[in-house]
């Protein structure tokens, strides 16, 4: 093997600033050295190291040439321009590579007829800075598609960098400067330039590698995607111009590329993805078993990354259709599903508050007849003609007198004969309004005025004690509440009127007969909670109590405890303003027949509600339904027939629409498991078919993996092309499979 050192040393010395068309415009001869036959030199393009470039007409087809003259004869070696008109001999009509047209051997000075391609070289490119990323990977491609074709007609450059790359009026690069090139079969090193030169290339006894090729390929390409090589910067500049021999200058290369941190810049430059930089990093792999093995296999990985960004987009509609189309499916049988689960709970709603609103009119006529039967029985018991003639004997009597006790004990006799386990007392006031006999008996309530009472004089609220003047009751009356002096408790009371006779031209009132109930003392409704019932009947009075607020409530299941809640908790015994206002209204609309009937809806909405708050709250707190029915005594005389009372049904709303709660939660339950399912389905589909198309070395070396352990024959092919052979794993030293692309 032989070599030439001053050559070798000549070509080392080389810089990215020496380019086949050099650019020194310091010097602007008249004329060239030489007219050429057959060519009229037009213009002085520049001057390097070995003579000028004149861009010049070819006067037979009037086509520009560029016309090469070596001037410098005295350092120009003759073997590497006879070598360089070889290889461009060889790939003539190559459109990849500047085509030489005329030599002039015995001409003087010597001289290369050669393409003219007038914008230059890339390295004039990169002075403005790094390229676009598509341009940069189009320019990488046309070049590799270059070296492919020399390669295949045995030629292998050796020397690829900006300036050996010259661009057209398309600007497709074509390749240059073949004069360190090599034969596939010589065995003669050849020494590229600095930072562009793969680092097993940088030995005087390296013989000549595709791979060198591929470095050079690779850095060409982070070149243009980051303004400066790999590897290249002040520190290393420095240390590659120290004094010394070839064989030093090449050891140092060698060394700061073998121990210098792996270029990443690159990696960080906009629009380079993970595909890019892992081609970038295999072209620039330190040890050439891990690089491309030549210009082809870079170049199918480089189609792999094309197909597949290429197939992205439908990879991605197709990975995103089912999901897309699982969201709109969903949403549709969302909306299905919330439409069907809300028609089916207002269905369920409307019969609740229909079984609700038949229930109030069943507990408010039960209610109705129950006072009804209370007022008959104190009618009865006041027209007993003994009891008459003792009101009228004991009104001017002593409370000790025998008129007085007589009318206690048969006062008592009606109050045990005729009781109600819920009425808490009988009482008798004369027509004055003092309480003359009570049953039990309280002495401290007899002899007491109390015509201040609404049950004494019947006008629907309480009077200031010591009032004149005013006049019993003369027909059956419901009280208002108020707080009774001999039990302390809110009470009512049913009232009735007792006459001296029974001739209604002669009578008049001696007296008022009644008995208290106290809050919480309804048995008629009592009854209903201890059937079992999920639904509870509330009484409620609207009209004003002694404190002068409507409301109150008399009769709830939580009543005894609302009685022993502290007396800032007294507004718990009232229903809300908003409930008042509309039993009032729905009290007119009663009365009012022909309203009623012209306001339909609004009658159906006042009597019933399903947001409705129980002022107890505790156990009761929460959504309610509720029916509202006021209380009238049809078989009595009374102004409208109606006694101020109204009964409320309440239900609790869960409880009404937990069929379709459970129902809902199940279908919930199971849309979320068949979602959950599909999900899982699509996703390993995808999963398969990213495994099965992914290109990637790892992913194929993983796919060999696999089939090795299930005993696979052979590696499933490619759905778009067969990997190369550099892009299947290698063999480390140590004898381990190893993935390619992997980091040394």
């Amino acid at each position: 093997m032989s070599h030439d050192p001053k050559s070798l040393d000549r070509t080392l010395a080389q810089t990215n600033e020496e380019r086949f068309y050099a650019q020194e415009r310091s010097l602007q001869p008249a004329r060239p050295p030489l007219e050429v036959p057959g060519y009229r030199s037009e213009r002085f393009l520049g001057s390097g190291a070995y003579g000028q470039v004149w861009v010049a007409v070819d006067t037979n087809t009037g086509r520009r040439v560029a016309i090469k003259f070596y001037t410098h004869r005295g350092g120009l070696d003759w073997s590497l321009l006879s070598r360089e008109v070889e290889r461009l001999a060889l790939l003539f009509a190559d459109r990849y590579v500047v085509q030489l047209v005329d030599v002039g051997w015995d001409a003087d000075p010597p001289y290369f007829v050669m393409e003219y391609l007038e914008q230059g070289s890339l390295a004039d490119r990169l002075q403005a800075g790094p390229l676009p990323v598509d341009e940069a990977v189009e320019l990488f491609r046309e070049i590799a598609v270059g070296l492919v074709h020399a390669h295949g007609k045995g030629v292998l450059h050796c020397d690829l960098k900006p300036a050996n790359v010259l661009l057209d009026q398309d600007g497709k690069p074509r390749l240059a400067d073949f004069g360190q090139s090599r034969l596939s079969h010589e065995q003669s090193p050849s020494l590229g330039t600095l930072f562009y030169m793969a680092p097993e290339q940088a030995d005087m006894q390296a013989m000549p590698d595709a791979r060198w090729d591929v470095y050079a390929l690779g850095a060409l390409l982070y070149c243009m995607l980051t303004g400066r090589p790999p590897y290249r910067d002040d520190p290393a500049a420095a240390e590659l111009q120290k004094p010394g021999t070839l064989e030093e200058q090449l050891a140092r290369y060698r060394r700061l590329i073998e121990q210098a941190p792996r270029p990443r810049e690159h990696r960080r430059q906009p629009g380079v993805d993970r595909e890019l930089a892992e081609i970038v990093n295999r072209c620039l792999a330190i040890d050439p078993k891990r690089r491309y093995l030549n210009p082809q296999a870079a170049l199918e990985a480089l189609h792999a990354r094309a197909v597949r960004r290429a197939r992205r987009p439908l990879l991605v509609m197709g990975a995103l259709g089912p999901f897309v189309l699982l969201i709109v499916m969903a949403l549709f049988g969302w909306d299905a599903f919330e439409t069907t689960v809300g028609e089916s709970r207002d269905a369920l709603l409307k019969r609740a508050l229909e079984s609700d609103r038949f229930a109030a009119q069943f507990v408010a006529s039960t209610v109705a007849r129950s006072i009804d039967h209370r007022w008959h029985v104190l009618e009865h018991a006041a027209d007993d003609p003994e009891f008459r003639q003792l009101v009228t004997q004991a009104g001017s009597e002593a409370s000790d007198s025998p008129q007085r006790r007589r009318l206690q004990e048969l006062l008592g006799k009606m109050h045990s004969r005729r009781t109600n386990a819920d009425t808490a007392s009988w009482f008798v006031v004369d027509a004055r309004g003092r309480q003359i006999a009570r049953s039990p008996v309280d002495t401290l309530t007899l002899d007491e005025d109390f015509a201040r009472r609404d049950y004494f004089h019947g006008q629907g609220r309480e009077l200031s004690p010591g009032a004149t003047g005013v006049k019993p009751i003369e027909a059956p009356h419901l009280s208002i509440v108020f707080v009774s002096e001999a039990t302390g408790e809110r009470t009512v009371a049913l009232s009735v009127p007792i006459f001296s006779s029974d001739d209604p031209q002669r009578r008049k009132v001696i007296g008022v007969l009644g008995h208290a109930i106290g809050l919480g003392h309804f048995a008629e409704l009592r009854a209903d909670e201890r059937s079992g019932n999920d639904q509870i009947a509330v009484l409620v009075d609207s009209k004003p109590d002694d404190s002068g607020r409507q409301g109150a409530i008399l009769e709830h299941p939580e009543m005894q405890e609302l009685l022993k809640r502290p007396a800032d908790g007294a507004t718990e015994l009232h229903v809300d303003d908003a409930t008042v206002k509309a039993l009032d209204r729905l009290r007119q609309l009663r009365r009012d027949p022909e309203e009623s009937a012209e306001h339909p809806v609004e009658a159906n909405a006042l009597a019933c509600n399903d947001d409705y708050r129980d002022p107890a709250g505790g156990r009761f707190a929460g959504r309610l339904l509720a029916a509202f029915e006021p209380v009238e005594v049809i078989t009595r005389p009374l102004p409208g027939r109606d006694t101020g009372w109204a009964i409320v049904v309440e239900e609790f709303y869960d409880g009404a629409v937990e069929p379709v709660s459970r129902l809902r939660d199940r279908l919930l339950w199971q849309s979320k498991l068949a979602l959950l399912v599909a999900l899982i389905v699509i996703t390993s589909l995808w999963g398969f078919v990213i495994f099965v198309l992914n290109e990637t070395p790892r992913w194929r070396w993983l796919r060999r993996r696999r089939g090795r352990a299930h005993g696979a024959v052979a590696e499933s092919s490619s759905l778009i092309s067969a990997p190369s052979a550099a892009a299947l794993p290698r063999e480390s030293a140590d004898g381990a499979e190893t993935p390619p692309g992997t980091k040394e």
